[in-house]
């Protein structure tokens, strides 16, 4: 592929991003307010779309089309366990963190228990979203190295430390206020990037609508539903009860997903996004996976031998060894460099904003409206008032730089260890990381018991997911070859909860 071709259509989708960024952020006078929770008017159904961009990532976008011929699609049974998930965090979270005006989650911790448990899940979610964050970024930054940075001559170093200035760029200056519209815009790129590909791909097999639906339905990998063993990690009630508690982990109790929620206008709006949102997913995971079937099959009529998370990138971007043409015409390996850093730098900048507000609310305890009901009443007029609202404005900006370098770090270390499916990295990592989350919250919401604030809270926390990694390990000995699946999230959770159990007052 052309790398000026490449390059030309990643610098006019930025200047779309980088208009968006400063039509949100060229009149106003709450910086740090606007950044926290984009002064609580953003319209939820522009939330509702841009929360799919950013849960979606790089890693959705090549990884669920590539799992297919080993999993088939079964990661529909994921998906519903999704949108249940959705109906509880709508419904049972959003109501506390609107009673409690929130601007970071993490401050109901402190509430109920005491400055430890505030502290260990903040540090819980900081390394949740460091690690998730550079898994799901690596993807992109090794497939964009191949498809324009190789071919001008740029290291794999630098071509990370260029996507996280132009993450960092779109969104010091407005936070979530301004992540909300670019997100909006990414989504929409993303989805016509994703349509389009398909329609391509359906037109080079000959293939009408009719066609199409007929041979995703007939193919072996099309089957959705395991209900017939129970140590596969396909069956049903693994992937279901799974998706549902990852969703109340990586949508409820993460920064980054809920400061976007926190940003509309009233709770009835925010709990609209939330369910039309938990909705939507459902057909765009179709497309994604109903992709995958076509790129398989395509890839054996053209003698392709790739799977996993190469088979997309390598057929929307590779030369046909045989023939010395593309597999696919400029449009399709276009279409795919556009959804793909659509997918990539939504997530990226919207994680690393959800960073910022973790350490400057949760450690640095820097918030302006928090400030304004203990502190700012005794400042002598707005002179004051504009004096800690300047001086937190420069923490902020140190802060949110030096995150955008530590994740452009992490993901090159994660270059140098990185292998398998990364889709299956991410839930991983989110299996052992979000579960004291989970704990922490539910023991927090559905018990009445005291525990006493101490490092025991934080010694839990980390005992749970150390038991979790011993079990993942013997499972299969121990309990007549069941596997662990993605419901390591639950037992994670249940072993904290009961960890503050045997804790309690």
């Amino acid at each position: 592929m052309n790398p000026s071709i490449v390059l030309g259509v990643i610098v006019l989708y930025f200047l779309m991003v980088f208009g968006v960024s400063w039509w949100t952020t060229r009149r106003h006078d709450r910086d740090t307010e606007t950044f926290y929770r984009g002064d609580r008017k953003s319209p939820w159904w522009v939330v509702a779309i841009a929360m799919i961009g950013t849960s979606i990532s790089g890693v959705t976008y090549v990884s669920v089309p590539g799992m297919v011929e080993a999993k088939q699609m079964s990661y529909i049974q994921m998906v519903l366990g999704f949108v249940c998930g959705y109906f509880a965090v709508a419904y049972i979270l959003l109501p506390l963190y609107y009673r409690l005006g929130l601007s970071s989650i993490y401050v109901y911790l402190e509430q109920r228990y005491g400055r430890y448990a505030h502290k260990t899940g903040a540090s819980f979610f900081l390394l949740s979203k460091y690690l998730g964050c550079a898994v799901r970024m690596y993807l992109t930054a090794v497939v964009l190295q191949l498809v324009l940075f190789d071919q001008l001559g740029v290291p794999f170093a630098l071509s990370v430390a260029c996507i996280m200035l132009v993450v960092w760029l779109y969104s010091f200056r407005g936070g979530v206020k301004t992540l909300v519209w670019t997100d909006l815009l990414q989504t929409l790129c993303l989805l016509a990037a994703m349509i389009g590909f398909v329609i391509c791909i359906s037109s080079a097999m000959g293939l009408n609508f009719t066609g199409l639906c007929h041979t995703i339905s007939e193919s072996p990998m099309s089957r959705v539903w395991f209900f017939d063993d129970a140590n596969d990690t396909r069956f049903f009630w693994k992937q279901f009860l799974g998706g549902m508690f990852t969703t109340i982990a990586m949508t409820g109790l993460d920064q980054d997903m809920m400061q976007k929620n926190l940003s509309c206008k009233s709770l009835k709006e925010a709990q609209k996004n939330m369910v039309s949102y938990g909705f939507g997913f459902l057909p765009v995971n179709l497309i994604f996976l109903s992709l995958g079937i076509l790129l398989y099959m395509y890839a054996r009529e053209v003698g392709v031998d790739r799977s996993g998370d190469e088979l997309f990138p390598y057929l929307a971007t590779g030369i046909n060894p045989t023939t010395g043409q593309p597999f696919l015409p400029l449009i399709v390996s276009l279409l795919f460099v556009l959804g793909l850093v659509a997918a990539a730098f939504s997530s990226a900048g919207s994680a690393v904003t959800a960073l910022t507000t973790a350490i400057m609310v949760d450690f640095l305890r820097k918030n302006p409206s928090e400030e304004g009901s203990r502190g700012l009443r005794g400042l002598k007029g707005s002179r004051g008032l504009r004096g800690l609202r300047g001086s937190i404005e420069g923490q902020r900006f140190w802060v949110h730089l030096i995150n955008s370098i530590l994740m452009g770090f992490m993901i090159y270390l994660f270059h140098l260890l990185a292998s398998g499916s990364v889709i299956n990295a991410v839930y991983v990592v989110a299996s052992y990381t979000y579960g004291p989350l989970i704990g922490l919250f539910f023991f927090g919401m559905f018990t009445r018991f005291e525990v006493k604030d101490g490092w025991w809270i934080p010694a839990i926390c980390i005992a749970s997911p150390l038991l979790c990694f011993v079990l993942d390990q013997y499972s299969e000995a121990w309990f007549n070859g069941y596997k662990i699946g993605y419901e390591m999230l639950l037992i994670n959770g249940a072993l904290t909860a009961l960890g503050l159990f045997m804790a309690k007052k």
